[in-house]
């Protein structure tokens, strides 16, 4: 069955847990999709685990477009989220409805992503009265990583942790469909999941969210720069992956590759004639 904006509000009235992955390519969303999964994010994560960025700070409109038309013509099921990549949103509201925009036309995405809590609230209003789906972001939005110097787990003061909840009441309000939290204390999105109506996606944010969302490199140890505490290794694909590439290695340097079952044919006269 397609996901949509529906199916997931009533996932979270069902108490039916949300799942989410990200996919940057054709071949990895046709997997995930046919695994059945919820949602696929093609996120900006893509600067990273992809191109090999520090960050997702370099990543374009036009990196973000190519990715997520690749992605939506693999998945046929689950609803695609584009990422809004930086500065495509946060410079105006008419510049995020028409980078919006393209995401949807050129990307075929069924929603956005932003980050951003009451300052975006705006850009949201903007982008869904124009028709499209948004997915809002809250705590640690990794765009802003400059600002909070390092990427450190939001909430955890009283102060911060009231406005986690009215951010997330505010973005609501201004007409996201669901809201992912990352690396917000547990307790604290609990509250927060509890406080509004639409689903919560957590990414390091404890079990009691509507839904959960992981970078899948991250979660099959495709991506070794770094482990962030809140990633579990479901399958070490990596390790299969370096086996699979050595043995080719191998195999190739031995000459034992290609064997016969991997060559073609043809009559050993018509080789004679060409001698």
């Amino acid at each position: 069955m397609k996901n949509t904006v529906a199916t997931l509000q009533q996932q979270k009235l069902d108490g039916d847990k949300i799942t989410m992955l990200t996919a940057y390519d054709y071949s990895t969303a046709k997997l995930v999709d046919e695994c059945g999964v919820n949602t696929i994010l093609v996120g900006d994560s893509l600067g990273m685990v992809m191109l090999g960025y520090e960050d997702t700070i370099s990543v374009t409109m036009e990196d973000m477009i190519h990715h997520t038309a690749a992605v939506t013509r693999g998945a046929k099921n689950a609803l695609v989220v584009g990422d809004m990549p930086f500065m495509s949103y946060q410079t105006s509201v008419y510049d995020a409805v028409v980078n919006a925009g393209r995401l949807m036309k050129e990307g075929r995405c069924q929603a956005v992503k932003l980050e951003g809590g009451a300052s975006v609230c705006p850009q949201i209003k903007a982008i869904t009265e124009a028709s499209i789906p948004v997915v809002a972001h809250i705590g640690l939005t990794p765009q802003s990583v400059n600002a909070f110097g390092g990427f450190k787990v939001q909430g955890k003061s009283e102060a911060d942790a009231r406005r986690l909840i009215e951010e997330a009441k505010a973005v609501e309000a201004a007409g996201a469909f669901a809201i992912v939290l990352e690396c917000i204390p547990a307790k604290l999105a609990k509250l927060i999941t509890e406080s509004v109506s639409i689903p919560t996606i957590g990414i390091g944010a404890g079990a009691d969210c509507d839904g959960q969302v992981l970078v899948y490199q991250d979660m099959l140890a495709l991506f070794s720069d770094f482990k962030p505490k809140f990633v579990k290794h479901f399958a070490n694909a990596g390790e299969v992956m370096k086996q699979g590439f050595t043995d080719y290695i191998k195999e190739v340097k031995e000459g034992t590759f290609p064997a016969a079952e991997h060559t073609f044919k043809i009559a050993d006269d018509i080789i004679n004639k060409l001698y």
